[in-house]
């Protein structure tokens, strides 16, 4: 395997440098084979790994450095960062370092080409769907062997936990965990003479369409929704549960199948005939400047999104996502995942920040200044978010709605690329006007060539 690889340590900084720049990443990263590839040799090389660049600060001198790579930004880059000051200053025997890397995609392509290169974080933030390349890859340390396993389960909500367990083993820890929410502008719904609440069924919402659309903002016509540009099959997936389809039937696809492409068709229809919906870069922004009166997003935007309504004089509302044929929803978001070739002290010191992670009111936190759900239970109880589940109902949604959800589909979440696969079809529907059987048909034979190659992996792990 080794003789395929590109000598990536021969490019990259030696240990206790810092990695490269985004331009050499992305040479490094073009010049090397597939992701699954990368990952099975990030399990297979041995040796410990050292710490990406960094030093503690004097006044923290003499501690464990614990290095944690984050994917937020933003609001919840600052609530990850106010965590790590709290728990610095609590303790004198551990210093945890933040290191923003990116998107989720970034920070998972820049922790394989460190695995590579013998560099590598003690914490990684990573996605619903990027953990299990690491675990496909044997790249991961289960939580088990540093953290209780009981100690775990009453600790964590038990269906968000048991989305990152495999073989009796717990491989990905909740941190940012989300579902989609259904956002309205409450103001432009009272202005249009709609119902002041979500719609229940997707036909309701398209029932008051007219009415909304009929309203201008900044001169322009309001639309009724927007579609995310990257990662919008998240969201997609769910559509697609609605209307009784899936993307596939364990490692079985079936995105082209006759229910996902009328879910399709629905949403080519609204932005080609009726045009009152668009594909965005930032749907969310568009929502805090009323481009858009309704928005399918992360429960992860729900403070920023409601800081925007606040400082643009409108009132947001939050609701469970519309019914087609059936109801579904969908979890994502980012837990945590360890190196296996992390060395063991460093482990054990990671495994105490995640620990002080999950103390209710460290985690009642997170969720407050963020608006991501309570993965600890107890944290509800906490009095901040108490308060906050009592004054704002949208804060609540969420949690009311976890007991819906239902994990994502097998191919979207383990075949390699396929989440991108499916969102670059998706594109061609929502820009191109391409008939979603057609869009559809393409990404199923791309979908069905990754499993084919990769389905004794997956078989093998689960």
């Amino acid at each position: 395997m080794s003789q395929s690889l590109p000598n990536l340590s021969q490019s990259l900084p030696s240990p206790g440098q810092s990695l490269p720049s985004r331009r050499r990443f992305l040479a490094l990263a073009a010049g090397a084979p597939t992701a699954a590839a990368l990952l099975s040799a990030c399990g297979t090389t041995t040796g410990p790994v050292e710490q990406p660049g960094g030093s503690v600060p004097d006044g923290y001198s003499g501690r464990n450095r614990v290095v944690l790579w984050s994917t937020f930004a933003d609001v919840p880059g600052r609530a990850l960062q106010d965590l790590a000051d709290k728990f610095n200053r609590e303790q004198r025997d551990i210093y945890v370092e933040v290191q923003f890397q990116g998107t989720y995609d970034e920070c998972a392509q820049k922790a394989v080409v460190g695995l590579l290169a013998g560099q590598a974080p003690d914490l990684c933030v990573l996605s619903d769907v990027k953990w299990y390349r690491f675990y496909f890859g044997d790249a991961l340390e289960p939580w088990d062997d540093y953290i209780d396993p009981g100690e775990l389960r009453a600790t964590y909500n038990a269906r968000l936990l048991g989305e990152g367990r495999v073989k009796g083993h717990h491989w990905w820890l909740p941190l940012a965990r989300s579902t989609p929410l259904f956002y309205f502008n409450r103001t432009l719904f009272k202005k249009a003479g709609v119902p002041d609440r979500a719609p229940e069924t997707w036909e309701e919402m398209y029932g008051w369409a007219k009415e909304i659309t009929r309203l201008k903002t900044q001169g322009k016509p309001v639309a009724l929704e927007a579609y995310q540009k990257i990662d919008g099959d998240w969201q997609f997936q769910c559509t697609a549960w609605q209307w009784g389809g899936a993307y596939s039937k364990g490692l079985d696809v079936t995105i082209d199948h006759e229910a996902t492409v009328a879910a399709g068709e629905w949403q080519r229809k609204l932005v080609h005939k009726d045009r009152i919906a668009y594909m965005s870069t930032d749907p969310a922004g568009d929502m805090g400047n009323q481009l858009i009166a309704t928005l399918i997003t992360s429960t992860g935007g729900l403070r920023k999104i409601s800081e925007m309504a606040k400082a643009g004089g409108w009132e947001l509302g939050t609701g469970f996502l519309p019914r087609h044929k059936e109801f579904g929803v969908t979890t994502g978001g980012g837990g945590l995942g360890m190196f296996k070739r992390v060395p063991k002290e460093r482990k054990q010191a990671a495994a105490e920040f995640v620990r002080f992670l999950a103390r209710p009111e460290n985690a009642a936190q997170w969720t407050v200044q963020t608006g991501y759900m309570p993965v600890v239970p107890a944290a509800t109880k906490s009095p901040a978010l108490a308060k906050l589940l009592t004054e704002d109902p949208n804060f609540s949604t969420a949690v009311k709605q976890l007991p819906h959800t239902r994990k994502g589909d097998q191919v979207r979440m383990m075949v390699p690329n396929a989440n991108v696969q499916i969102y670059t079809g998706l594109q061609k529907i929502w820009t191109g006007n391409t008939p979603a059987h057609e869009a559809f048909s393409d990404v199923a034979t791309r979908l069905r060539k990754g499993v084919d190659r990769h389905r004794e992996s997956i078989e093998e792990h689960l």
